[in-house]
């Protein structure tokens, strides 16, 4: 498999398709460039996903080394490497595609955020994913997806969608604990980026996607988004029923707003 080298990590890619354009895909925090994988072969061109830093399959740096925008600068290696014109992020990767922009308006064509999760102010309670990052760092790897999977809202998600839980072992096939709990004790403690202003200047085509009833991705923050960044399109939807009812067309939906002209 393919590999990009920084001077802090070195970072496991997945390439899909051939030709132009190409796009470069960020994952979520906790997951691995398995997460978008079906979605991917639907896109023109190139998709090229990715593991950051301290998940599946790329190396996990020293504590200190996970913050925002050092996963910026892990999507920005990737997209040099492969020359790519638009990204697409999920929650952690949407924040750090976010954390990039702001400071390089102009970096891609096009961009489109599914369940953004952070901007310019700090998580309140973190107490969700410590809980996480202890079990990672004191369990069993296998022991610890287990109980993380049987935990809360987890289970009650498994018991509406029995599939997602199937889902989840997937995206965790690869995990590395000890760089998933690094990232997860630091970058949740962080901001995206300092100030939401600076979005204004990001004027590239942009689709957010959002759902209501999501703690982790608050939907005000989809709508401070799309108000912000002066050529933004919203797609908001009314819980995790209808988001999951709406997953084919959504992924229509992505395709067509990539393929329009830029």
């Amino acid at each position: 498999m393919p590999e990009v080298v920084t001077e802090d990590a070195t970072l496991h890619v997945e390439v899909d398709g051939s030709g132009l354009p190409v796009t470069v895909v960020a994952h979520g925090l906790t997951n691995s460039c398995r997460e978008l994988a079906a979605f991917t072969p639907f896109l023109d061109g190139t998709a090229v996903r990715f593991d950051f830093r301290g998940h599946g399959r790329s190396s996990v740096p020293e504590p200190g080394a996970y913050r925002f925008v050092d996963f910026a600068r892990d999507l920005g290696a990737v997209a040099d490497a492969y020359g790519a014109t638009r990204a697409i992020g999920t929650s952690l990767g949407a924040g750090a595609i976010t954390n990039l922009v702001a400071r390089e308006p102009g970096r891609f064509e096009k961009l489109v955020f599914l369940l953004p999760a952070a901007l310019d102010v700090r998580l309140a309670d973190h107490s969700g994913y410590d809980r996480i990052a202890e079990l990672l760092e004191t369990l069993d790897r296998d022991e610890a997806i287990e109980t993380i999977l049987a935990e809360g809202g987890r289970a009650a998600a498994y018991e509406r969608a029995p599939w997602l839980r199937e889902l989840d072992l997937l995206l965790w096939q690869d995990m590395n604990p000890v760089g998933v709990a690094r990232a997860i004790r630091e970058v949740v403690r962080d901001v995206a980026l300092p100030d939401r202003a600076a979005l204004r200047a990001v004027s590239v085509p942009t689709l957010i996607i959002a759902r209501e009833g999501d703690a982790i991705h608050p939907v005000e923050l989809a709508r401070v988004l799309a108000d912000l960044m002066p050529n933004a399109e919203l797609i908001l939807l009314g819980g995790e029923q209808e988001l999951l009812a709406a997953i084919p067309s959504l992924v229509q939906r992505t395709r067509d707003f990539l393929a329009r002209p830029a």
